[in-house]
């Protein structure tokens, strides 16, 4: 349903899966599991699958908390999208590497809930994009020390209203890891 024209085809984001990103972020394991089962899912669908790698305070590019998690691996011919700012889009080349594999329905998946996910996913939805949040392959560190509810309710709270998000000529919504299909046209 998207609203931009001749992009039939659907990726997968892989959001922020970095060792310094999700160290001790809630449920870590079983979320990076997740999200791997989404990107060998999408490779078997040929569907593109697009990896997000922020770069800032206390992830320096180039060091150990910068690098993406162990248990993921990118295929060399998967694009990279290197950002500083929690938006995907912003001031990256994210929209014109979707434009150029016409890709106009999103799939997110990664870290952290309540900054980068949420930003990719308002960006995505506000630039034209469907945008389904895999509801169990997202996480968040703990926050409550600075007045955030727990993670899992902060998790909880974005897959709730992500499910219930609209926008004229756009859809939005959560699946789990196992309710993702891929298919690259509608």
């Amino acid at each position: 349903m998207t609203t931009l024209e001749n992009r039939p085809n659907t990726a997968l984001l892989v959001v922020d899966v970095q060792n310094g990103v999700v160290e001790g972020s809630h449920e870590r394991d079983q979320v990076v599991a997740n999200v791997g089962e989404l990107v060998e899912k999408a490779r078997r669908a040929q569907v593109p699958v697009v990896w997000v790698q922020h770069s800032g305070e206390g992830l320096e590019k180039g060091s150990a908390a910068w690098e993406y998690v162990p248990e993921l691996k990118r295929s060399d011919d998967e694009p990279l999208v290197e950002k500083t700012y929690g938006d995907s889009f912003e001031d990256t080349p994210l929209e014109s590497i979707l434009a150029d594999l016409q890709v106009g329905s999103l799939v997110v998946s990664g870290a952290q809930t309540d900054a980068c996910i949420r930003s990719t996913l308002h960006g995505a939805l506000t630039r034209g994009y469907d945008a389904t949040l895999v509801s169990d392959a997202h996480t968040t560190e703990d926050l409550t020390t600075w007045g955030a509810p727990p993670p899992a309710q902060v998790i909880a709270h974005t897959n709730l209203y992500w499910s219930h998000q609209t926008a004229p000529g756009r859809k939005a919504g959560t699946a789990t890891t196992e309710e993702v299909t891929f298919t690259t046209a509608p």
